[in-house]
């Protein structure tokens, strides 16, 4: 269920310091792509190796695209309103034709944000807040037919490839810039706050205790540096460190029901190239470290579920100012 998507890939700051205000009354519009393939099992920061040689890793392919709109009421208050579309497929090695799919609008959402210094006073530094909701749009408990050797099935899809949680969620955000010579350094922190404990869908898995699907918390954390590429004007490299992930207890509310929390952290190198009023990204992270933590019913059934990695994720954007 990857709510928090591409539109946080590239950063607060990541081009010129005048990059990151929006004029009175101005619009932003954005579209972002993510795409990871899942299949590397990890219990702990151990990988499973044995999955491979036995033939039995589950695969993931998630697609997650990301449609936004930035309204400035003026260059220190602005609205994002961010739709994603989700597209994914899910199979295990042993039975690469039995594949289930998701697809479709994910949970929409609507943050507003302000800069903490009063632009344009502040063009070498800045931190920016922002506070918003999260909408259960996007039908929970999605379903698929899979073709099996008795037949087609018609089943709720895993977890994993969920287009949302059902859950109303509470999104806080903080991006920060400060320019230091040629180099821009900067840092993107989002968490998810959802409070609902379970959503009611029930995920098929033998275990009470992982009965019904849980509506997880999510967070993202990223920092790094931007600098000027030489001799080609509007292009510069980005090179950071990223972290995402679910934990295992929410910050608010109960956290019952079956969930794969985990985080994984990465190498982040990436291109930014600006033009005019257009601006495109790149970014491919690369795991250096994966983590699949026990849940709340790992810990009370005295067990340690696995979890699926990427080796990198794939991440590209653009934007363009009206």
């Amino acid at each position: 269920m990857p709510v928090i998507g591409s539109q946080y890939s590239k950063g607060g700051g990541e081009g010129s310091p005048s990059d990151s205000y929006l004029g009175r009354g101005s619009w932003q519009i954005s579209a972002g792509y993510r795409h990871q393939l899942s299949h590397r099992h990890f219990v702990g920061t151990v990988e499973q190796k044995q999955r491979d040689a036995e033939n039995s890793e589950v695969v993931n392919n998630i697609n997650l695209f990301d449609f936004a709109a930035t309204y400035a009421i003026n260059q220190r208050y602005n609205l994002t309103f961010s739709v994603p579309l989700f597209f994914a497929s899910r199979y295990t090695q042993r039975t690469p034709d039995q594949v289930s799919h998701a697809s479709g609008i994910g949970d929409m959402s609507f943050v507003g944000r302000m800069w903490l210094a009063k632009p344009p006073a502040e063009n070498r530094q800045n931190v920016s807040i922002g506070l918003g909701i999260k909408l259960p749009t996007a039908a929970a408990g999605a379903k698929s037919t899979v073709n099996t050797p008795t037949g087609p099935v018609t089943r709720v899809v895993d977890q994993s490839i969920q287009p949302g949680d059902g859950g109303v969620g509470l999104i806080a955000d903080v991006q920060a810039f400060k320019v230091v010579g040629k180099a821009t350094l900067f840092t993107t922190g989002v968490y998810l706050f959802n409070p609902r404990n379970t959503n009611g869908v029930l995920t098929g898995r033998s275990r009470p205790s992982e009965a019904v699907m849980s509506v997880s918390d999510q967070y993202l954390l990223r920092a790094g540096a931007v600098l000027p590429f030489p001799k080609i004007r509007g292009l510069a490299f980005s090179i950071g460190a990223r972290g995402e992930g679910v934990p295992a207890r929410d910050v608010f509310g109960k956290s019952g029901g079956f969930r794969r929390p985990g985080y994984s952290i990465a190498v982040d190198p990436g291109f930014i190239f600006s033009r005019g009023k257009d601006v495109w990204s790149f970014s491919l992270p690369v795991a250096v470290r994966r983590n699949r933590i026990r849940s709340v019913p790992d810990i009370l059934d005295n067990r340690h579920g696995d979890a699926a990695f990427a080796d990198y994720v794939l991440i590209f954007g653009y934007s363009r100012r009206l």
